[in-house]
């Protein structure tokens, strides 16, 4: 991923933090035929290795698994916010006229070879894991020993671990940094007018790079 120096995130623990509020990761790795590229809600430890251990799980029916010995390094991306910033939001326009409309987001990309895990044991203390971290903002939390034993039992063998261990973890944040600062502000009170969750996460987060750019 191309990241210039005004869109860096330079600690690691940003590109965590996004990854933890948005745990759906695109993950690609290389097939005999090419990429291949499945959506899985991962979970993150900080604790395990520099940058942290991803894990997660695949339908045992679905052939990704079984491609991973063979398997080179693979990729999981991750998506925070993101919108589209309309030039009629800044003052610029009407000053000199010299904007381009533009995309904001904020992503993170982590790299390493993934591992597929096919033990009941690892299975059932991640799923754990990853439903009390889902479910922890609930007025009822789910937990595993609600249901019926013999019906997760059952669960458990149609599942496959995956743990992917992060040797390389790149952050981006496309916040507006490169415009000027009046057209930066333009794009905050744009897009907190627009009254959706989506855009007012934007918001903050150009509002908070205007600030420490500052």
């Amino acid at each position: 991923m191309y990241v210039s120096k005004h869109h860096a995130l330079p600690e690691p623990a940003e590109a965590q933090a996004l990854i933890e509020a948005h745990p759906l990761g695109a993950w690609v790795v290389p097939g005999s035929e090419g990429l291949v590229a499945n959506h899985v809600p991962f979970l993150l430890d900080r604790s395990r290795g520099p940058f942290g251990t991803l894990m997660g799980h695949v339908s045992r029916a679905n052939p990704v698994w079984k491609l991973l010995p063979a398997a080179a390094h693979s990729a999981v991306m991750f998506q925070g916010p993101q919108s589209y910033i309309t030039p009629g939001w800044y003052p610029g326009k009407q000053a000199h006229g010299k904007v381009v409309p533009t995309w904001n987001y904020a992503v993170a990309h982590a790299h390493g070879a993934a591992r597929a895990i096919d033990d009941e044991h690892w299975l059932r203390g991640m799923l754990t894991r990853l439903t009390a971290a889902h479910e922890s903002s609930k007025q009822l939390p789910w937990q595993m020993t609600d249901a019926p034993a013999d019906f997760i039992d059952r669960m458990l063998r149609a599942v496959v671990g995956i743990e992917i261990p992060i040797e390389r973890l790149v952050g981006k944040l496309k916040a507006s940094q490169d415009e000027d600062l009046q057209d930066r502000w333009g794009t905050v009170s744009g897009l907190a007018a627009e009254g959706t969750e989506n855009a007012a996460a934007m918001a903050r987060l150009v509002e908070r790079a205007a600030r420490q750019q500052r």
